[in-house]
C-alpha cells in the first residue's frame, strides 16, 4: 500500500499528506454529501488505508472542520474585496450580510459552517467561541474604522455573535416565502443598521442600554 497508494504519488510530507486528505473529503462530500461522507470513503478515495488516513486526522469531523476553513478563508478575502469603499460602519455590515447571504448557499465548502441540521459529525457551528472570535477578526478586515465609529476592540465579538446569529438563522430558515433581496436589505437596514449608528456622536457599546 505504501508503494501502490495516493494514486501512485505519495506525498512528499505530511502538510501535503494532510492537504490531500482534505481535498480528497471536499470530493466525497461533493458526491455524497457531508452526513454519507466517512472516514472509509476519504481512503478509498486516495487509495490508501483508514490507518494511514488515522495518522493526520483522528476523526472525520476534523477533516470536514479543515473543509469548510479552507472555503472561509477564500471566502473572506471575496468578502472583504466586495466591501472596498463601504467605510460606513452599518452600510458595510448590511452590505456584508446580503454577500454572505447571496453567496453562502452556492459555496459547497463554506456551507458546511452552518448546516448543522444536517451534519451529525460536524459540531463546530455558527456560534462557538472559535467562530465568534473568527468572525470577530473577519470584522476588523472590513474597510471601517471600528474605533472611529464607537466600536471598541471587545465590542466586536458582541457583534460578530449577533451577526453569526442572525446569519445563520437567516440561511437555515429563509421564510416562506423567502424575502426578496430589496425586501431582505431594507429588514436589515431597519433593524440591525441602527445599532451601529451612534446618536449625536455619543458611543454606545454594543450589548449596552442606551440609557445607561
Amino acid at each position: 500500500m505504501a508503494h501502490h497508494g495516493w494514486g501512485g504519488r505519495p506525498p512528499a510530507s505530511d502538510a501535503e499528506a494532510r492537504q490531500r486528505i482534505v481535498d480528497a473529503t471536499a470530493r466525497c462530500i461533493d458526491r455524497h454529501g457531508v452526513v454519507k461522507t466517512t472516514l472509509s470513503d476519504v481512503a478509498t478515495e486516495l487509495g490508501v488505508t483508514r490507518q494511514t488516513v488515522y495518522r493526520h486526522f483522528a476523526r472525520i469531523s476534523d477533516i470536514v472542520g479543515e473543509v469548510a476553513a479552507q472555503g472561509a478563508e477564500s471566502f473572506v478575502d471575496r468578502l472583504v474585496a466586495h466591501l472596498q469603499g463601504i467605510g460606513d460602519p452599518a452600510e458595510a455590515v448590511v452590505e456584508g450580510m446580503m454577500f454572505c447571504l447571496r453567496t453562502i448557499p452556492t459555496e459547497p465548502r463554506l456551507s458546511l459552517l452552518l448546516q448543522l441540521r444536517d451534519s451529525g459529525a460536524f459540531g463546530r457551528g455558527a456560534t462557538t467561541a472559535d467562530a465568534i472570535a473568527y468572525g470577530a477578526q473577519m470584522l476588523k478586515r472590513f474597510p471601517v474604522d471600528w474605533t472611529s465609529a464607537g466600536v471598541g476592540e471587545d465590542d466586536l465579538n458582541g457583534l460578530a455573535e449577533i451577526i453569526m446569529r442572525l446569519l445563520t438563522s437567516l440561511l437555515e430558515n429563509p421564510g416562506e416565502p423567502p424575502r426578496p433581496e430589496a425586501e431582505l436589505r431594507a429588514f436589515l437596514d431597519r433593524w440591525l443598521a441602527p445599532a451601529l449608528r451612534r446618536p449625536s456622536g455619543r458611543r454606545v457599546p454594543v450589548g449596552a442600554r442606551p440609557d445607561a
